[in-house]
């Protein structure tokens, strides 16, 4: 996706202002905001994947002036818009009126420890990876219209393998609800130069990590 959340090598936006001493949350709120987002993460509401992919279709007015849970808060408003879990009229209200509920067990206290521990994204195959550490590669020069884990700077570069982290869940095929579609993931070290320009730093690399279908052989 060709989105304004996708700002890597962009100018523009300021400095980046570290908070001192920044805590947790900066309001009660916020922390129910991750609650929320734990809790349907947990009864198989939605997947990572396409909360990332709701989240980068905001309007970039509101996506470059919201924080970073009114973002959240947003997107899940939208998901559970999307798939009929609540109504405009019960989020303006801020209650239920039709009782509406979602597959799967509700998060219990006892269970929050295991949601907030990530899962596992690597998955088996019979496929061999097409890429061996070493390898010189081109990254494709693609626009999807939904998510990507392919930054928009990396997009037609050239680089070179550096490691193979074997198969993993394809994210722009979780995001669409397109199952699991595992693919061979590598980390591909990039000269700065290829990235920005001649006039970068001569001694920068960046690593990207790339799935097999962003990849072609140079």
């Amino acid at each position: 996706m060709n989105g304004v959340h996708d700002m890597g090598g962009m100018d523009g936006f300021g400095r980046i202002e570290p908070e001192r001493d920044e805590p947790v949350f900066h309001a009660p709120w916020e922390g129910r905001v991750m609650a929320m987002m734990r809790a349907m993460g947990c009864v198989g509401g939605w997947n990572l994947d396409m909360f990332r992919n709701a989240r980068e279709s905001q309007p970039p007015s509101f996506y470059l002036t919201a924080s970073y849970y009114k973002s959240w808060e947003k997107t899940l408003e939208t998901l559970l818009l999307e798939r009929g879990l609540v109504m405009e009229e019960e989020i303006v209200a801020s209650r239920s009126f039709s009782g509406s509920t979602v597959a799967g067990q509700p998060l219990r206290a006892e269970d929050v420890s295991k949601a907030l521990k990530r899962q596992s994204y690597e998955r088996s195959t019979s496929a061999a990876a097409l890429f061996k550490v070493g390898d010189g590669v081109r990254t494709r020069n693609i626009h999807l219209p939904t998510h990507t884990r392919l930054p928009r700077y990396a997009r037609g570069r050239r680089g070179t393998i550096e490691r193979v982290h074997g198969c993993h869940v394809f994210p722009d095929s979780s995001a669409v609800g397109a199952g699991d579609d595992p693919q061979w993931l590598y980390t591909v070290v990039f000269d700065g130069s290829e990235l920005w320009g001649t006039d970068d730093d001569p001694s920068l690399k960046v690593s990207v990590e790339a799935f097999e279908p962003y990849l072609e052989a140079l």
